[in-house]
């Protein structure tokens, strides 16, 4: 609930701070803090994307940065409530540093800050042009020039790359580099683009018929310019396809399609990459600045090897390759995997008549679409959201601003919530043999898809499918392929005309072991994950995700993406952190991770 009493005590919190800081006293600075304190910064402080855990933490970041950030003017965001709920007071707020225009949040408990989130906002100096600082589009008079906005923009796409060097190049031309580019064009960064498909938005296109959008509309946003109000709520994979090509062109992207980059290096001597690029059979080579990997979580397919596979006389595909049910009905079917690729693929193939069968090879977490946006994004992300005054903006901080290290204690009540409603549907599924999770701490879908990316599926109908029989499940690992279908390791054969490899996608330093080298792939290491040491997310913990969107141990390299929500969120931060080294602006980074796993 909303409580006007309490802002004349967090104002005496901020005056405090303020003062410590401006004295840069860091004792005094961490008196303000409780010693179990959570401090998150997003680029504002650190140049990083980082969370100090604990008292001392908090310390040891302010030695680091605090002479040359200067943080300080902290006060009330003027548009914005203070709340008070179960003894925690949560207060937005805005302050600068020597360089930057920020926000934040803050929860306080017993008086003292438990966390702090401080997120960058805006370089001084090198805002974007929206609102009332827009171009005016219109030239009046003359200044030399004389073309045409058209006219700028093609003179443009045919001096980049060739005359003029971009600064930042972006291999992936997906959701996140389609985003981020968005940002940097803003920005005044020059970028481009690489994408491998004929046009944008085909690697959406190109997948299984049946797919679309699991998470709502209004979690999946675009920067700059959200979907229409009769949006679907979950949108068809042609229609996203579709979204993403209209953006590139309204946003004035310098979007390169059918192009790969064939090789890439980073010249020591020149402090620039070299990126040879195939664009359409031109041999272009490329010497940006920085370089970012925007080659998606769901990029690079994970293909098992099993014995047998040379000798199956059917078809065989990764579930990135398969195109959907046309041409098996009346044929076998098997999908391996029970994620949510083999949940839609399984459901597509059943309702067009064909026999299939589901290879369950180990347990998945399994929400119900309604009871996810029930419980879990309605909130934040909703109609009834944004008539309460939460835009997306607002929703991604209120998000950002959970510490990981306590999200899990915020997500349980969530899902413990969604097991109560759904407690019949968990039955049903179970009694037909389907081998159910709830996370590793029963935290449910989000934790699972932090810290490993996969082991979920998120319900619009094939459960029922499952549950009626009519998608078949078989429990079991694939002992071995067979001429003719599957061998499970329970001697169980399966009949198949084609197989579905549903196994998912490795890590996306993997893109950079096949364009640059293994050895930087090590250097940077893992992508993803964050070390909660649970199944497929070793220790040690790091409290972040690995390499995403922050500064790597390869210099000038960086990594793009996650699902829409992340793209649109962590790409104005991305975007910051080159748009500053463009500029000249020094960037002291903050605890950059250690590598303790390469893939």
């Amino acid at each position: 609930m909303l409580d006007t009493t309490k802002e004349p005590k967090v104002n005496a919190l901020l005056a405090k701070l303020n003062q410590a800081l401006a004295d840069q006293k860091i004792d005094q600075i961490l008196t303000l803090f409780l010693k179990d304190c959570y401090w998150r910064d997003l680029v504002a402080l650190t140049w990083n994307i980082k969370t100090m855990e604990g008292n001392a933490a908090v310390g040891v970041m302010l030695s680091a940065q605090l002479a040359n950030a200067k943080p300080g003017n902290f006060m009330l965001h003027a548009d914005r409530d203070v709340s008070d709920e179960y003894g925690v007071i949560t207060a937005w707020i805005t302050f600068e540093t020597s360089v930057a225009r920020c926000e934040g949040q803050m929860r306080i408990k017993d008086g003292k800050i438990w966390t702090l989130l401080t997120s960058i906002v805006e370089l001084k100096g090198h805002e974007e042009p929206l609102g009332i600082n827009r171009p005016s589009g219109a030239k009046h008079g003359s200044d030399g020039n004389g073309l045409t906005w058209k006219e700028q923009q093609k003179k443009e796409r045919a001096e980049q790359g060739y005359t003029e060097q971009p600064y930042v190049v972006i291999i992936g031309g997906g959701q996140g580099g389609i985003a981020l580019g968005a940002r940097l064009r803003q920005l005044g960064v020059p970028a481009i683009i690489v994408e491998r498909n004929e046009r944008a938005g085909d690697s959406w296109r190109k997948r299984y018929k049946s797919l679309c959008l699991h998470d709502p509309v209004w979690y999946d946003h675009l920067p700059y310019l959200p979907f229409p109000s009769n949006w679907p709520v979950f949108t068809p994979k042609d229609k996203i396809g579709d979204w993403l090509e209209m953006y590139t062109k309204v946003m004035e992207l310098n979007y390169w399609t059918r192009s790969s980059v064939t090789k890439a290096y980073f010249d020591e001597a020149t402090q620039e990459w070299v990126v040879d690029v195939d664009r359409d059979g031109e041999k272009v080579s490329l010497r940006p600045k920085q370089l970012v990997f925007a080659t998606g979580m769901s990029g690079k397919a994970n293909v098992p090897n099993f014995p047998g596979q040379d000798v199956f006389t059917g078809d065989q595909q990764h579930s990135s390759a398969h195109p959907g049910p046309d041409g098996y009905e009346g044929k076998k079917v098997v999908v391996i995997g029970s994620n949510n690729s083999a949940h839609d693929i399984c459901a597509a193939l059943c309702e067009n008549n064909v026999d299939v069968t589901m290879v369950q090879r180990s347990s998945t977490h399994i929400v119900r679409s309604e009871s996810l946006i029930e419980h879990g994004l309605k909130p934040l992300y909703s109609e009834e959201a944004l008539a309460n005054g939460i835009t997306t903006e607002l929703a991604d901080l209120t998000f950002a601003s959970v510490p990981y290290a306590i999200l899990p204690d915020f997500q349980k009540p969530v899902y413990d919530a969604i097991r109560a409603q759904d407690a019949d549907f968990y039955s049903d599924l179970a009694a037909v043999g389907f081998e159910l999770d709830y996370g590793t701490d029963e935290t449910g879908l989000f934790m699972k898809y932090l810290r490993r990316g996969s082991g979920y599926y998120i319900d619009i109908g094939a459960s029922q499918l499952v549950i009626d029989g009519k998608i078949k499940l078989s429990n079991g690992r694939v002992s071995a392929i067979t001429e003719d279908g599957i061998q499970l390791d329970d001697g169980t054969n399966l009949e198949a005309d084609l197989i579905v490899y549903a196994t998912g996608y490795g890590s996306m330093n993997g893109w950079v072991a096949d364009i640059v080298d293994k050895k930087t792939a090590d250097k940077v290491g893992k992508v993803w994950g964050l070390g909660s040491d649970t199944p497929k997310d070793p220790g040690p913990w790091e409290g972040e995700l690995r390499n995403m969107w922050k500064p790597t141990q390869q210099e000038a390299l960086w990594f793009h993406g996650g699902n829409l929500h992340q793209s649109r969120h962590y790409s104005h931060h991305l975007a910051m952190q080159l748009k500053a080294r463009m500029e000249g602006i020094p960037t002291p980074v903050f605890g950059l991770q250690d590598v303790h796993h390469t893939g």
